[in-house]
């Protein structure tokens, strides 16, 4: 039997070999898409969303992000919000009255939030050295999330802000200590002062039973410890609310804290203003000149909690009708509302 032999017309061999690469190489883009990781949503005005992509995330912490209905100008300042124990971020700015202010000034709010695999409490880890140290843990997430929402949004990096309730109030003025030129003033409501405690146990002692015995300068010394190379740098402006029935953490904190952040100024400890605002509620600040660095306020019938007003956020756990409306006397101490007194460094 004869066999027939098929010639290839001219060129096939190559043709043969170019569709090759190319299915080839249109399988392997396939595989590449399918491996990539999914890029960062961008957060959506007037709604509060999850941020990923922002950084290594030493704490392992979520990240959210809330953008007002208008979209911030460039240039806007920028609020970092701690919520506290048992609570989750967002929530919390939309009880607090965060979300509200954020709308009225068209300010956009980062918004950490601790897992139960941190904490099982939910608890910001604002004692443990390894989460408050500057550039490790709990930290460096939040301060990676900030770096994430300056570079997308354009912020105004000499107007960042933090602000934290019981544990986030701690681990707010623990990030005040840890990143003094990253934030131009905070507030921290039923804190705790800097360097009180490294264990759990230690954190219990020192907020049913504050650290009455220790000094002036040991508690300036506790911030300047996160900053050994700072020297006499300036440190952040810092507002203080408490509520004197407290039974979680003592009312005596607040004045410590007071006092370490005066020391840390240079300034004297007797208070340039101590009024009244309203009806149980005591306002004291050390100014220099007409601005003041340092405020305490006191809510003589407040237990735990961050205080709001009628209409100025909703009552939730650990958030209470107090009569006075923390976040906007908040903002007006960093000088971002149209009606404030004093304006951030």
């Amino acid at each position: 039997m004869r066999l027939i032999r098929f010639r290839r017309p001219p060129g096939a061999a190559a043709a043969l070999r170019r569709m090759n690469r190319a299915t080839m190489g249109a399988a392997m883009g396939l595989m590449q898409a399918a491996w990539a990781p999914t890029p960062p949503a961008t957060p959506k005005p007037g709604r509060t969303s999850a941020i990923t992509g922002f950084g290594s995330n030493p704490g392992g912490l979520r990240m959210l992000m809330h953008l007002p209905r208008r979209a911030p100008a460039r240039g806007a300042p920028l609020i970092v919000v701690l919520h506290g124990c048992g609570q989750d971020a967002a929530s919390f700015a939309a009880d607090a009255g965060w979300i509200a202010m954020s709308e009225a000034l068209g300010v956009p709010l980062l918004l950490p939030e601790q897992v139960r695999e941190n904490n099982r409490h939910r608890c910001f880890n604002w004692f443990r050295p390894q989460d408050v140290a500057r550039g490790q843990g709990e930290a460096m997430s939040i301060r990676q999330g900030l770096r994430w929402a300056m570079r997308h949004l354009g912020t105004d990096k000499r107007r960042v802000f933090v602000v934290g309730l019981s544990a986030g109030g701690a681990m707010a003025a623990a990030l005040l200590a840890a990143y003094p030129a990253v934030f131009a003033a905070g507030a921290v409501v039923a804190g705790m002062p800097v360097g009180s405690a490294v264990t759990p146990g230690g954190a219990l002692l020192r907020m049913r039973h504050a650290n009455r015995f220790t000094t002036r300068a040991g508690l300036a010394a506790s911030v300047r410890a996160f900053n050994p190379a700072r020297g006499a740098g300036r440190w952040p402006r810092l507002s203080i609310w408490q509520g004197g029935r407290d039974r979680t953490v003592h009312p005596d904190n607040a004045a410590l804290l007071a006092t370490q952040w005066g020391a840390l100024h240079g300034l004297v400890e007797e208070p340039s203003q101590d009024t009244e605002p309203a009806p149980g509620a005591r306002l004291r600040q050390w100014s220099r000149g007409a601005t003041a660095l340092v405020e305490l306020w006191t809510l003589e019938e407040m237990a735990h909690g961050f205080p709001i007003s009628e209409g100025e956020g909703r009552a939730a756990r650990w958030v209470l009708a107090a009569g006075t409306p923390a976040a906007r006397r908040i903002c007006d101490f960093w000088g971002l509302s149209p009606t404030a007194d004093s304006r951030p460094r």
